[in-house]
């Protein structure tokens, strides 16, 4: 057995001290790090984002034109830009969402100011603040962001572009023609010179395609034999033009385990080679059940949460993990060598509206240290699945729901999501290690009934001699002392950074956009044994050089 290597003692720079000061008692805690039990490669794609057509996220938020007084690149904001590379994306959805299966990609070519208006598949939304302007580009879209301009903002930023096709009001062949117009090479087709013509001459070489989204709802309230048959329809033939395609098949509902298995009988052999993923969505919010006609109104406010609303959505984030192995293992009764990978294309913390950073930002809401323990939670698990999840796209990137960035106008700021981003990005493309978490259960109240939540969450990754660790106490108010044992290499180094706060609501703003942000830990004697003490609410990395 080799000599045990645990990390240093830890203490924050002295505007963070309060926060991580050393606990007297005992450890009451273990993280053992077996260096020796790699697993699969953790996929940069894991690390992806998704972009609709909804509110404040594109209009105003990515795209502020190229005439505008806002510093920006081809029309894109600078700052979103310059922020979004430094997390290095996998991959970026677009256009939706709900918003993909009402969308004509032909309405989003062309010249700019000859597209055509169209009616957002939001308008209506029940959601939406009585001030905001319901007659501005979030209701009525412009088409002004349309694919060129959409690959390019990936280019920018350094990640993948990830199509939605409509699958629920267009046919079949405005799928295979989207890809010409995307992949054809430099000349060789009418929708080419098209391309050429909205600024892109080369082929933007888009390989990741969505077949339709969320079909067991809007889009297209389908039975999953249904589904089933429209995609293998839709994927009959789509010319790759030197491009490997990966067609990404509309998967369930949180454990919407029927939709998987009887779409999956359905497929077939044929349906399951066409099929590079199965997207599954899940959001975390404290509500169980809700009226369909008002199921907004049953989830708690983003700032204003108790103890029980704040562990009931985290207990929705942890049921991640049940819902990949269980949807994983439905898929094995029919795809056993699992061809198909799971996708989580939709996920993140839902609350109800009433925080939105300005009237426009339908679905907006703010962002605090609680929706940090969300991102940190959920990360670690995709991280432990590894060998299953090979892409997922937190909902969204700007200005709705989980959202890293507010931008508006001239002002923009970083959420407490994005700082989490900042610290798991060093994950992409690591070796997923196994770690051995024992930690006491956090227990609490929901529905007057008791219920416990996993004391601690951390995920590990190697890449070369570097092992990255993340950690994340989801304690609302308790700290917690841990032992963090790694087997199977010698510590030369260890450096360490720590998002927390006093206050679980914490959150940025416009105002004080650094409210809540990572300190660097100064470190001792590394490579020595040791405590080291998660405040609540934190999200802790350690990046160890190992000899």
């Amino acid at each position: 057995m080799h000599r045990r290597q645990f990390l240093a003692t830890a203490t924050t720079l002295a505007a963070a001290q309060p926060l991580l000061s050393r606990q007297a008692r005992a450890a009451d805690s273990r993280i053992e790090i077996l260096i020796e039990e790699p697993g699969a490669t953790i996929a940069p794609e894991v690390y992806g984002h998704f972009v609709e057509h909804i509110g404040g996220n594109v209009y105003d938020g990515i795209l502020v034109g190229e005439q505008s007084g806002v510093p920006n690149v081809n029309g894109v904001r600078k700052e979103l830009i310059d922020a979004l590379r430094k997390v290095k994306p996998g991959m970026i959805r677009w256009p939706g969402g709900c918003f993909a299966d009402q969308y004509d990609w032909r309405d989003g070519i062309g010249p700019r100011d000859k597209r055509p208006r169209r009616t957002n598949f939001w308008v209506d939304a029940q959601e939406w603040p009585a001030n905001a302007n319901r007659r501005g580009p979030q209701s009525y879209d412009p088409n002004t962001f349309g694919t060129v301009e959409f690959v390019r903002f990936c280019e920018q930023v350094g990640a993948q572009p990830y199509l939605a096709a409509n699958l629920r009001s267009l046919p079949a062949e405005q799928l295979y023609q989207w890809i010409e117009y995307c992949n054809s090479p430099s000349g060789s087709t009418t929708l080419a010179d098209r391309r050429a013509a909205d600024g892109h001459p080369d082929p933007l070489n888009v390989r990741l395609w969505g077949v339709g989204n969320e079909s067991w709802g809007c889009g297209g309230n389908f039975e999953p034999e249904e589904y089933a048959s429209e995609f293998r329809r839709y994927t009959a033939w789509m010319p790759s033009y030197g491009v490997k395609l990966a067609a990404i098949g509309s998967g369930p509902n949180d454990d919407n385990f029927a939709w998987t298995r009887r779409a999956f009988a359905k497929l077939g052999n044929d349906g399951i080679d066409s099929m590079w993923g199965w997207a599954m969505h899940h959001y975390s919010w404290n509500a169980s059940g809700h009226p369909n006609a008002e199921w907004y109104k049953a989830k708690s406010d983003a700032l204003k949460f108790d103890a029980p609303q704040y562990y009931s959505v985290l207990r929705d984030a942890n049921d991640m993990d049940r819902l990949i192995r269980t949807h994983w293992d439905v898929m094995a009764e029919f795809d056993p060598r699992h061809k198909v990978k799971l996708v989580v294309d939709e996920w993140g913390a839902w609350h109800a509206p009433g925080t939105e950073p300005f009237p426009e930002a339908l679905l907006g809401q703010q962002n605090t240290m609680g929706d940090a323990v969300v991102a940190g939670m959920t990360l670690d698990i995709f991280n432990h699945h590894a060998d299953k999840v090979a892409m997922a796209s937190i909902a969204q990137l700007a200005n709705n729901l989980q959202s890293l960035f507010f931008a508006h106008e001239n002002r923009f700021c970083l959420t407490p999501t994005y700082h989490v981003f900042d610290l798991c990005s060093a994950h992409q493309s690591g070796r997923s290690v196994r770690a051995v978490v024992s930690a006491p259960d956090i227990h609490y109240t929901w529905d007057d009934k008791a219920a416990a939540l996993p004391g601690l969450s951390s995920s590990s990754s190697l890449k070369g001699s570097t092992l990255t660790v993340t950690v994340t106490n989801p304690s609302m108010d308790t700290s917690r002392t841990a032992e963090i044992l790694i087997r199977g290499g010698r510590v030369r180094s260890v450096s360490a950074m720590v998002l927390a706060s006093k206050d679980v609501h914490a959150h940025n703003s416009f105002d004080d956009p650094r409210a809540v942000e990572p300190h660097a830990l100064v470190l001792q004697d590394s490579g020595t044994l040791t405590e080291h003490t998660f405040p609540p609410a934190s999200v802790t990395k350690f990046e160890v050089l190992l000899g």
